[in-house]
């Protein structure tokens, strides 16, 4: 069973409870969990741009024509990790199970310029290590409500009736029941009165190489007491976001650890920022990392029986794009 007990999770409901401004940042399988009060993120090294919070000086313009190629592995070993996914799913092992990959790419931006150029309601750069440009929040917490915004489901805008495609989809529809599901019984264990506030709205995504739909519920709870004040004890209950995981949880993780074959490290880990009284946090994807003095980008999406492997291959490509227009 997956544990999340680093001791930093202590020191997050000691700052919380003091009402003590931190940002929070942990990797994947909560080995790595970094907290940092408003001085230390000054010496940290870190970047942060979300709509909540910043430490981060506006640069003036970007003046090259961006550049990025992105060196796909071939369907053949896409298919390798997929079918290990399937042949789990079809023996009930898993009903949905997240299956992500690392792609090379070269371009002419620096990690740096993209934190600065790139659109997104959260970005971190991890200087000359990691910069991620997330659209997707994972939990908010405003005066004692928590609220979560699952998003699965991505297409390319420019088809026809986009939108409404994407929202009909039986296997994109299957994906999203079962995120929400399992983000409401999550959210259950830290808060009472959980309920499912909007289903299946869509989000516009501009990027540089196509514009993309993706699919949003909005869920929401009131904090259960003992966990009012208490940001590390919620986040040891919620973690491994299970967006980017699958359910069941435990199982699903063994599945992905068998099938991907490599660390995924911060990448679909989570990060927020605590201002004191609320919390911001967001699932750390669209993620770039420099390894060796490569440059890979990390995506992928969830499978489930009615998946494709051709669509599952498309999907994991089209989600390897820089967000500056």
């Amino acid at each position: 069973m997956f544990l999340a007990n680093h001791p930093n999770f202590k020191r997050m409901d000691e700052l919380s409870q003091k009402k003590v401004p931190f940002f929070f940042m942990t990797d994947f399988l909560c080995e790595n969990v970094l907290v940092y009060t408003e001085i230390e993120l000054g010496k940290s090294g870190l970047l942060i741009d979300f709509q909540s919070f910043s430490n981060s000086i506006k640069k003036d313009d970007l003046n090259k024509k961006i550049q990025l190629k992105a060196y796909p592995e071939t369907m053949d070993a896409f298919r390798k990790g997929f079918d290990h996914v399937q042949s789990n799913l079809r023996l009930g092992n898993s009903y949905l199970t997240n299956y992500t990959r690392k792609t090379e790419i070269e371009t002419n931006l620096t990690l740096k310029e993209i934190f600065y150029h790139s659109q997104a309601k959260y970005k971190v750069l991890s200087e000359d290590f990691f910069v991620f440009f997330s659209p997707e929040t994972f939990v908010k917490i405003i005066d004692g409500k928590i609220l979560t915004f699952p998003m699965k489901g991505t297409i390319d805008a420019s088809l026809d009736n986009a939108a409404e495609v994407l929202k009909n989809d039986p296997k994109e529809k299957a994906e999203h029941y079962t995120v929400v599901d399992l983000l409401r019984n999550d959210l259950s264990m830290v808060a009472d009165d959980v309920k499912v506030d909007k289903f299946q709205y869509i989000d516009f995504l501009k990027t540089k190489q196509k514009d993309l739909y993706a699919m949003s519920s909005e869920i929401s709870g009131n904090l259960k007491p003992e966990f009012q004040g208490n940001i590390g004890s919620i986040m040891q209950k919620l973690l491994p976001a299970g967006s980017i995981l699958g359910a069941p949880k435990p199982k699903t993780l063994e599945i992905i650890l068998e099938a991907e074959g490599f660390d995924r490290g911060f990448y679909t880990g989570v990060c927020g920022w605590f201002d004191g009284e609320n919390l911001d946090s967001c699932v750390m994807i669209r993620f770039i990392e420099k390894e060796n003095g490569k440059l890979f980008f990390k995506s992928g999406g969830g499978i489930t029986h009615m998946s494709k492997l051709e669509d599952e291959y498309e999907e994991m490509k089209n989600k390897i794009y820089v967000p500056i227009h």
